[in-house]
């Protein structure tokens, strides 16, 4: 029987995305383990708003307990939309209307260029806290291009791939993505600490 790893998300995309990489553990959402309260992220950055959920799962339910925040960041919009990614257009996860707006805002816009970035934190119920990062370039297409992926995912070109998040197989994304290159950086953290 695998060990039970308790993911702070209510995003099933990325639990699934999560779950295909960690498959040594049976991969739970905090809700799955007791835990249905959604967390206020109030951090100014991924690695704040990572601990932010952690923290919370971890001590409301006395496990070991992992978090992620990411989003895309636009090298011409100073980095925006960044940890607002979700909700960028003013609405949480209105993916569609993120995406138009982002494709609006980089009208006429010459540097496309973006990554994605991922903060990984793991929160112990003793307090101990470990956080890995992670990111993956390419640039911001002018129109949705496939149908896969969530978010983002289909107006991202992939530098890694040579085409969009929304044409790869998940097989594909995760082999390249922000939260796989997070989630290695914190496994070779924790091999180190063990």
């Amino acid at each position: 029987m695998k060990e039970k790893l308790v993911v702070a998300t209510g995003n099933a995309h990325k639990l699934r995305e999560i779950s295909q990489i960690f498959t040594e553990y049976e991969v739970i959402s905090q809700k799955q383990a007791g835990f249905d309260i959604d967390v206020e992220e109030t951090g100014t950055t991924f690695e704040e708003n990572a601990l932010i959920k952690a923290r919370a799962a971890s001590k409301a339910l006395g496990v070991i307990a992992l978090a992620d925040d990411s989003g895309i960041c636009v090298t011409a919009l100073n980095g925006a939309p960044g940890v607002y990614s979700a909700r960028y257009c003013g609405r949480h996860g209105d993916d569609k209307a993120n995406r138009d707006l982002l494709i609006k805002n980089l009208d006429g816009v010459g540097d496309r260029t973006a990554y994605f970035e991922s903060a990984i934190a793991l929160v112990y119920p003793d307090g101990k806290e470990l956080v890995a990062h992670g990111r993956t370039y390419g640039k911001i297409l002018f129109e949705e291009d496939g149908d896969g992926g969530f978010g983002y995912d289909c107006i991202f070109f992939s530098d890694d791939l040579g085409k969009s998040f929304g044409r790869a197989s998940a097989e594909e994304k995760n082999a390249v993505s922000h939260r796989f290159r997070g989630l290695m950086a914190l496994k070779e953290r924790l091999c180190h600490i063990i």
